[in-house]
């Protein structure tokens, strides 16, 4: 045997883990790896990471050490070498409400851009990504679109519904909970007793909040395989889907199956088409937006309403159901969903998945159950849904020439015209709701919080459920140029573009104009012609950012608008 053979563990060449594992140069490598526990064995097996968002601040991400012990045994045992390391996380529901929720979207950046940078600087060759938290599930995915690694995506679970005077309740009980206290709706002691049941564990918020629209659409993208979002974050079942997830990264590896391989128009039309069917999170419009940018594939806001407009919603879930995620696994999960579109020709069968089969493959072999056969009273049929239309609406007009967000929850077909009462940053209009000064036809705006102006686009749930907790869900409308939680429910839009800071029209607004929402006609605009706006627009100067150093100030300067998914990357980045 050379000395050069002696070196030699047979590592297929196609894989960049031979850069630091082959040959006697890399004898310094390997002794690193050595110290760690890893062998002969492993250095001619394909590297697989494993980034990891375990984190005690939250409860979705506090159990994620263990599901990644689970896919580290599946790449073990499928023979691979299994690579964990840390990635951050930020709670939206623990932030929400505070100056600390501006860091939520920029955590989505930080997310791909530290798991891009691992993966390229150890050389991996196929990842495994892991989300609790909301933020995390676009920050993986968009990491593995990047790098362009052969990667699967593992959804952490959702948390299981809390139980308070005999019926199921979640954070977003509390949330509206803090408005009824305020209008003398609801005692102190009630409140305090909910707070006490409504989270009974770990995992993501229960509802078709934006944790679980994300982990359903990762299933509906190809980067999960079907059935693998739903089971919850304590049941044994999610331990199962994780070892899963491990063998099936090294059987992407080594097919050399990578996101650009499987990623599509037509995936990233499903995922839209599953959002809207499902009453999933607008934050889902952000998130795929950016994550079409990052695979270069050309999607753009108003989709969204195209794909809402032919596609019933036929799932009613939280926030605008009373049913949580368990309750779609305990029937069949995502799948029945995904299967009830298929079906109704709503969903591209040919697009293809992680797995190497197409979605329409992937459904027929697992064969979920025909919603039409389920007893269940919160699933419907694509001939008799919920909703005749999708629950997502991008409203443009004057006051949104870049276009907006709203999710319907309720009445699909509002109609709301009144005067506007403009606030700056979202802690003045909450000081305002919890005052009890909101009235019904009330138009409340919260600008300057858009991804540049804030910077990073806050989720207003405390605002919202405020107003929801009040009563007034459907008869008063809020406006932002900001983001609303997955949990929102009501008359609230938001993603407003061109955002305030931008220049946008939202910017321009006073006390007393009058706005007109036409959710049939997909119109927002204000009572002002073009000259009035263009006289105010050259009274207008751009507000000073709210911070000059740090990471707050960078990514303030990196942001792209909301209507091209807030993006950062700069080679991908819009305007």
């Amino acid at each position: 045997m050379s000395s050069d053979d002696q070196f030699d563990y047979g590592k297929d060449e196609q894989l960049r883990s031979r850069e630091v594992t082959e040959g006697p140069d890399k004898a310094p490598h390997r002794a690193m790896f050595r110290a760690m526990g890893f062998d002969d064995e492993d250095f001619g097996s394909p590297m697989i990471g494993v980034p990891n968002p375990a984190a005690d601040i939250t409860p979705c991400n506090v159990h994620l050490d263990d599901v990644a012990d689970s896919a580290l045994e599946g790449v073990d045992e499928a023979g691979g070498m299994p690579i964990e390391f840390g990635t951050i996380t930020i709670s939206d529901a623990i932030s929400m409400g505070t100056e600390g929720m501006k860091a939520s979207l920029i955590s989505r950046e930080l997310i791909a851009d530290s798991v891009e940078l691992v993966s390229f600087g150890e050389r991996m060759d196929g990842l495994v990504t892991i989300g609790g938290c909301d933020k995390n599930m676009p920050g993986m995915m968009m990491a593995s679109i990047r790098t362009d690694l052969p990667s699967v995506f593992l959804y952490g679970g959702s948390i299981m519904p809390g139980e308070h005077e005999g019926r199921e309740v979640t954070v977003q009980n509390l949330f509206e909970g803090v408005g009824a206290v305020a209008d003398g709706e609801m005692s102190g002691e009630e409140l305090d007793e909910m707070e006490r049941n409504a989270c009974p564990g770990a995992g993501s918020c229960g509802g078709m909040f934006t944790a679980n629209t994300m982990a359903s659409i990762s299933e509906a993208l190809g980067f999960a395989p079907l059935g693998s979002a739903s089971p919850p974050a304590e049941d044994e079942s999610r331990y199962d889907v994780a070892r899963k997830a491990g063998e099936l990264a090294v059987e992407a590896v080594e097919a050399q199956r990578k996101p650009s391989d499987f990623l599509s128009k037509e995936s990233f039309e499903n995922a839209i088409a599953l959002q809207v069917a499902v009453g999933g999170s607008t934050n889902a419009v952000l998130h795929l937006l950016a994550m079409a940018a990052e695979a270069g594939v050309d999607l753009s806001i108003e989709e969204f309403d195209e794909i809402s407009r032919r596609t019933p919603k036929i799932a009613d879930l939280q926030p605008g159901g009373s049913r949580v995620m368990n309750d779609l696994h305990e029937v069949g999960g995502v799948p029945v969903v995904l299967n009830a579109l298929y079906e109704a020709d709503l969903l591209h069968g040919d697009a293809l998945t992680v797995t190497g089969d197409t979605i329409g493959e992937e459904l027929e072999r697992i064969d979920p159950p025909a919603i039409e056969d389920l007893d269940v009273d919160f699933l419907y049929t694509v001939d008799e849904p919920k909703n005749e239309q999708g629950a997502i609406r991008i409203l443009t007009g004057n006051l949104a020439p870049g276009g907006s967000v709203l999710k319907v929850t309720g009445d699909d077909d509002l109609h709301h015209e009144g005067p506007v009462r403009v606030f700056e940053e979202e802690e003045n209009a909450m000081a305002y709701v919890q005052e009890g000064h909101v009235e019904s036809g009330d138009v409340i705006v919260i600008r300057n919080e858009g991804p540049q102006g804030g910077p990073g686009m806050r989720e207003m749930l405390g605002v919202t459920s405020a107003v929801a907790g009040q009563g007034h869900a459907e008869d008063v409308a809020l406006i932002t140029d900001g983001r609303f939680s997955g949990a929102t429910r009501g008359f609230s839009i938001g993603h407003v573009a061109p955002e305030a800071f931008a220049g946008g029209p939202i910017g321009l607004i006073e006390d007393g104009d009058v706005i007109t929402i036409d959710i049939a006609e997909r119109t927002l605009e204000v009572d002002l012609d073009d000259e009035e706006l263009a006289a105010r627009r050259e009274e207008w100067d751009q507000p000073e950012p709210n911070y000059e150093n740090g990471v707050l100030a960078k990514f303030g300067r990196a942001f792209g608008s909301a209507a091209n998914g807030a993006v950062t990357n700069p080679g991908v980045k819009e305007e």
